[in-house]
């Protein structure tokens, strides 16, 4: 087996685990399973649960696609690739809970190449990463998403979590806000240094830990009473999610870019949002709190080292 096909079975190996996983938490909902193709070259299986009794909208796509000439999205950084052959892979979720006090959460696995795979010097990188978005935050929920995150990445370099959270803080960041877009995780791209066997151990390391990091806050959070307020805040703060989504995010820039399939690419935005102009929390509130503690770059773990 190729490299490319190792990282294409574990990858559909990911969404069926992860989908499983989703169903069993939700308990009642199911998820629909829509395989399409792309008329350039390829397709996907995107599976959606709606109206679920935890999961008010979860998606879970697998994409492998290709094509004779990079996006513009793709080689922008790279521009010694234009024009050329490429294959991308990869397993992108966005989860949406009922409950406003359930973190909405996003990862995403991929593997790019760039060039004839046969030739003795083909260009391929994995990319990834995932991150948390709480609506009322609890400090041991974000401290434990970034315990299991470190955990992921110790194993292949000290230094790998600190650099990895860095770039997810400043990725996801909503600079018209001036605000992150929620607590982290972690953001990696271009990583091949370590070869490709290594490479995507790490790759499976950070995969594998995506349900161990977010299924206990599903399962200390999803029965916590709510009420109207809260939920009118949820769906005013899913608003910087699909702005997010829509301006800055780079899969759904290559998504659309590479002609892949737009009820695919944009099953990340949320089932219902609201906006509300110039709204402010009320001061000492806990919407208030999310604002002053949460949407900002804090070192989570060191914090908690030193509250001991």
């Amino acid at each position: 087996m190729n490299e490319f096909d190792q990282v294409k079975d574990y990858l559909q190996s990911l969404q069926k685990r992860i989908v499983a996983e989703l169903e069993q938490l939700d308990g009642s909902g199911v998820f629909r399973r829509d395989a399409w193709d792309r008329p350039g070259g390829g397709g996907g299986i995107s599976c959606i649960l709606n109206d679920g009794a935890v999961f008010e909208q979860a998606g879970v796509g697998f994409s492998h696609v290709f094509g004779d000439e990079l996006p513009p999205s793709a080689s922008k950084e790279r521009p010694n690739l234009a024009g050329q052959d490429f294959q991308a892979i990869g397993v992108s979720l966005v989860i949406h809970p009922r409950n406003p006090y359930v973190p909405t959460t996003h990862a995403n696995f991929r593997y790019f190449s760039a060039g004839d795979p046969d030739s003795d010097a083909p260009t391929w990188w994995f990319g990834g990463g995932f991150d948390l978005t709480p609506y009322y935050a609890f400090a041991e929920d974000v401290v434990h998403w970034h315990q299991v995150a470190k955990s992921a990445c110790d194993p292949f370099g000290d230094e790998l979590y600190a650099r990895y959270k860095k770039s997810c803080d400043e990725y996801f960041f909503l600079a018209h806000r001036n605000e992150t877009r929620g607590v982290g995780g972690l953001f990696f791209d271009d990583v091949n240094e370590l070869g490709f066997e290594k490479s995507f151990e790490f790759l499976q390391s950070v995969g594998d830990s995506f349900l161990p990091a977010y299924r206990p806050i599903v399962l200390n959070r999803k029965n916590h009473r709510h009420g109207e307020r809260q939920r009118e805040f949820q769906l005013y703060r899913r608003g910087r999610y699909v702005e997010f989504n829509l301006m800055y995010d780079r899969g759904t820039i290559f998504g659309l870019q590479s002609g892949g399939r737009t009820e695919s690419i944009l099953m990340s935005l949320p089932p219902r949002v609201r906006w509300a102009y110039d709204w402010q929390p009320d001061p000492g509130s806990a919407e208030e709190k999310l604002y002053t503690d949460y949407l900002r770059p804090r070192d989570w773990l060191a914090e908690q080292h030193d509250a001991q």
